[in-house]
């Protein structure tokens, strides 16, 4: 069974049933433009929108843990209930599914273990606060993890959390959905539902192929 045969498997009904996973609705992500990122927010910056058009407002965020180890399996966002129609691997500008060689993906590098979805206007919100923290603090300056995503995932007392939902400028309601990645580093796809008139219903990244 390919991914994506086994992400329509698992991901085409509006509830997951596998004795394998275990799902959670964790909150909503704020949507802007609709020009949705998936990224590894401290190394890939500059990662490109997906060429999908989604849209825009609060929607539902499911994470699917592997029960054994506890590790996030998949991420997801719900954009509508419709009935899934088709499911296609999510791109961005200039890649093309028919470049792809047998196994090979589009998606995106973790090198930090943490993975997440925010909107083209909240990337450029990141930016400009690592930026301006960079220029306030000088060689202070700890990195944009030390300094803004680290007190998001530590609670009082001390525990680590798995996601955070985060917000990088108050001048602005987008929002950061970020969260661990599965056993940590990799690359990693994603997977776009859509309705028979071709509308996005949801998108699924893969951390760990359950089966």
């Amino acid at each position: 069974m390919t991914h994506i045969e086994n992400i329509k498997k698992l991901f085409s009904k509006s509830f997951v049933e596998n004795p394998l996973l275990e799902s959670f609705e964790v909150g909503k992500i704020y949507l802007s433009e609709g020009k949705l990122i998936a990224c590894d927010p401290l190394i890939t910056n500059d990662m490109k929108p997906f060429s999908v058009k989604f849209p825009k407002g609060d929607f539902s965020v499911l994470l699917h843990k592997e029960r054994e180890s506890n590790c996030v399996a998949y991420a997801e966002i719900i954009f509508s209930t419709a009935e899934v129609s088709k499911w296609e691997m999510a791109t961005t500008e200039g890649q093309n599914l028919k470049d792809l060689a047998e196994g090979e993906v589009f998606g995106y590098p973790v090198e930090s273990g943490m993975g997440c979805f925010m909107d083209v206007d909240t990337q450029s919100s990141l930016n400009e606060l690592e930026q301006n923290l960079y220029r306030s603090k000088g060689v202070d300056f700890m990195g944009i993890y030390e300094e803004f995503f680290h007190e998001y995932f530590f609670d009082e007392k001390g525990a680590i959390d798995q996601y955070a939902f985060l917000k990088p400028s108050e001048n602005h309601p987008g929002t950061i959905f970020a969260f661990e990645t599965g056993y940590g580093e990799g690359f990693y796809a994603s997977y776009i539902a859509y309705d028979k008139n071709s509308e996005p219903v949801k998108i699924i990244t893969e951390f760990i192929e359950i089966s």
